[in-house]
């Protein structure tokens, strides 16, 4: 009898707990994969989200709704009124934010996002030029899920290493650590098609200042270590010794590919703060003019001073500027803090000595053959 007593709980059990489950069934609920951020009128939220909605045959659609509330939650509330089905966030792949409310402040948006269970913390963050409902509400003529489309233009291009990443996890990381600023990528419509342009530097929670997308490659370079990657750059004509110019060029443009680099930073004095910064950097020549006779090592050699004298300058160049809106987006003052025993370091104790912060580059370049890579 007692056998039987408990063969029957093990049966009757699941479906007591199934029943408290709440279940949403695809062609009953409207997914949203990307949500915008603008500053509304007397202070409240504009969000603009873009919503699919499958039905029974397994069809798509998708609808772009924007609403206008005091919260973010309030907005959805909106939001669902206007559609004919419930919705979810559990697939949102991409929060952007309008270039005003970037600079007001978004330490709101990221605690509410990382509060939120059904949130991936890998989703991407991103800051458009101007508004985010123009962008979005525009009817593009080959972009069918305006959502899935910026998602995939924002994760091809970190996956190439075209631009640094934005993932949640890692924008709250660096608005939480004492010793380091938050960056993003920047996006806006050009006519039909959709780009990325710049890179948006954040003291704090607001946006300070921007970086073009060029630059996005120095920002990298300092920040992290590439495995792969395309770069392009154009050797200054003071910077290429005399017997690689022919004819009336004035400079060398230049691109190389699978890019590896290494970075070592060290802390060498903490009154001032000064820092070694050595980098050094393996690539394959993919272009050069005019054309130079790389079986030469004194010509290859050259190349390589000269590419590693560009690099020094560009870099120094993207820290200056970092260094004069107050945003330390490499982590300068992470590393100050680790190495500084009872540092009692704070953002703002940060801020203002990272504006006199000193960084001594060194950048090693070598060209490797074609096929060759160590």
């Amino acid at each position: 009898m007692k056998i039987f007593k408990f063969y029957f709980i093990l049966l009757f059990l699941p479906g007591i707990l199934s029943g408290c489950v709440e279940t949403n069934i695809l062609d009953r609920v409207g997914l949203t994969t990307l949500v915008g951020y603008d500053a509304g009128t007397e202070e409240k939220i504009a969000t603009t989200a873009v919503i699919r909605e499958v039905n029974p045959e397994f069809q798509s659609n998708v609808e772009v709704v924007t609403t206008e509330n005091e919260t973010s939650k309030g907005n959805r509330m909106k939001a669902n009124r206007k559609l004919s089905k419930k919705i979810m966030v559990g697939q949102m792949r991409v929060i952007l934010f309008g270039e005003e409310l970037a600079k007001d402040d978004l330490h709101f948006y990221i605690d509410t996002h990382l509060e939120n269970a059904s949130i991936s913390n890998s989703l991407y963050l991103a800051v458009v030029e101007g508004e985010t409902a123009p962008l979005l509400q525009y009817e593009y003529k080959n972009i069918d899920d305006i959502g899935q489309h910026i998602y995939r233009l924002i994760e091809q291009n970190v996956k190439q290493e075209h631009m640094i990443s934005s993932s949640l996890h890692e924008i709250a990381h660096d608005f939480y650590m004492e010793g380091k600023d938050s960056a993003m990528p920047i996006i806006k419509r050009e006519d039909d098609l959709i780009e990325l342009t710049g890179i948006a530097l954040f003291s704090g929670g607001k946006m300070v200042s921007t970086l073009p997308v060029e630059d996005s490659f120095y920002v990298k370079l300092v920040r992290d270590s590439f495995t792969s990657g395309i770069f392009e750059t154009i050797i200054q004509k003071e910077d290429i010794p005399p017997n690689l110019m022919t004819g009336t060029a004035s400079d060398m443009p230049v691109a190389f590919d699978a890019i590896r680099s290494k970075r070592v930073l060290k802390l060498v004095d903490p009154t001032t703060p000064e820092f070694d910064l050595q980098l050094k950097l393996k690539a394959r020549l993919l272009e050069v003019y005019p054309d130079v006779n790389l079986g030469d090592p004194k010509v290859v050699e050259g190349i390589e001073n000269a590419v590693s004298k560009n690099l020094s300058r560009e870099i120094s160049r993207v820290i200056a500027h970092s260094q004069n809106v107050q945003s330390d987006i490499f982590g300068f003052g992470e590393k100050y803090r680790s190495s500084v025993r009872n540092s009692n370091l704070t953002k703002e104790k940060w801020h203002e000595m990272y504006k006199n912060m000193k960084v001594n580059i060194k950048v090693e370049f070598d060209i490797l053959r074609d096929g060759v890579f160590e």
